[in-house]
């Protein structure tokens, strides 16, 4: 078997790293593959694009997509869904290419337009409602070009692809209400590296001495973006109330990509400051030390129906560390998980007094003994890499 992988990031963008990269060793260990040409879209020639994984990739060829960001951003987009179907195309013929594996929707966009160019069959991992996720969250209009485009491709993507893998069951499910054949589809929660992600005392120690924390300070954390698919100052509303109820024993943690004079700001505007908080960028690498040095985790994500089929890689990095979520109501099959199994609490700003409720839930929680090793076993459950490993041998073999 000779792959062409499609991923939508950058071979060195945190998403890559936590989510495509363990794609990628599976398939390096798999007996049948000869090789892996492993495509990326780059749109910052500024930054590093040298592939150097973790493991073994001897059969693995890197081909960076350079995307021509010089132009205004719908144009770039055009550029990039003309072009790049071309130059994988050309891929597919220099190696002998016979089967096309696009990472989430947009590269299976990619995946399904060089496969309509060149009759080579196509698989999609991570498939999600992208468009609808876009739309929902105010980001794209119903008649900005990308939606309709996007669109479409999702339902070319539905209807060719040979393998689907949603990361929820709820959308397992939709699909087959939509007439997709079930034996095509196969769920695969994005999974985590849960021994990276593995609750560390030593690194505990190490984070809380350095932010100059008290054995009794009770701190809560959010790893992520703020607006989009997130909440805005509504999260920030959030952190407060949890402030709030638990006073002066608590420590907020932000590790975000936005502007951090930004995220200050927001700060200060919903009465917390620099005594309380800490906010940073930080590497992918380094989150884990930081979740141990925390006791709970935030996940706030905006509500809408096609969040119902997602699956948030920071909510399993959370459990994987062992942290209880505060997490929005309805988000894919987590919500469900956490209301049947534990792992958290659900908050919906449109029902009274719902985050305070979550809030105290959460007091409960990490006040009982061995918590994080509860926690950790739902992250064991439901995000562990063996389910890539079964999708990948019901579609590609060992």
């Amino acid at each position: 078997m000779r792959i062409l992988f499609i991923g939508f990031w950058g071979v060195n963008d945190p998403l890559t790293t936590s989510t495509t990269m363990p794609n990628l060793q599976i398939l390096q260990g798999i007996s049948t593959v000869e090789v892996i040409v492993f495509a990326t879209v780059e749109r910052n020639t500024d930054d590093d694009m040298s592939f150097n994984p973790a493991f073994e990739g001897n059969k693995i060829v890197f081909k960076p997509l350079i995307s021509r960001t010089n132009q205004s951003l719908l144009l770039n987009k055009l550029d990039d869904f003309l072009r790049f179907p071309r130059e994988l195309t050309s891929l597919v013929k220099e190696y002998k290419i016979d089967t096309i594996i696009g990472r989430g929707v947009m590269a299976g966009a990619l995946a399904y337009q060089t496969s309509k160019k060149t009759g080579v069959r196509f698989f999609v991992e991570s498939f999600e409602p992208h468009a609808d996720y876009m739309l929902d969250s105010g980001v794209w209009k119903s008649y900005d070009p990308r939606y309709i485009f996007q669109s479409r491709w999702e339902e070319k993507e539905k209807k060719l692809a040979e393998g689907i893998m949603p990361v929820a069951e709820n959308y397992r499910r939709k699909l087959i209400e939509e007439g997709v054949p079930a034996d095509k589809i196969m769920t695969v929660s994005c999974f985590v590296n849960l021994d990276a992600f593995a609750f560390n005392s030593k690194n505990r120690e190490y984070m809380r001495q350095k932010l100059g924390l008290q054995d009794d300070t009770v701190v809560g954390i959010y790893v992520g973006k703020f607006g989009d698919i997130y909440y805005d100052m509504e999260a920030f509303e959030l952190f407060k109330a949890a402030s709030d109820y638990f006073l002066d024993r608590f420590q907020l943690i932000i590790l975000t990509p936005n502007p951090l004079e930004e995220v200050r700001a927001k700060l200060k505007q919903v009465g917390l400051n620099e005594s309380n908080t800490f906010v940073t960028k930080a590497p992918h690498n380094e989150v884990p030390a930081y979740l141990s040095a925390a006791d709970f985790a935030f996940a706030p994500i905006k509500p809408a129906d096609c969040r119902q089929y997602c699956s948030p890689v920071k909510v399993g990095e959370y459990w994987a560390s062992g942290l209880p979520v505060i997490l929005t109501e309805g988000v894919g099959d987590d919500s469900k998980i956490i209301q049947e199994e534990g792992g958290g609490a659900i908050f919906n700003l449109e029902r009274h007094n719902s985050v305070n409720e979550a809030i105290q839930q959460i007091d409960t929680m990490i006040h009982i003994d061995g918590y994080r090793d509860q926690v950790r076993r739902i992250a064991e459950k439901h995000r562990s890499i063996q389910q890539a490993e079964k999708a990948y041998a019901k579609f590609f073999g060992n």
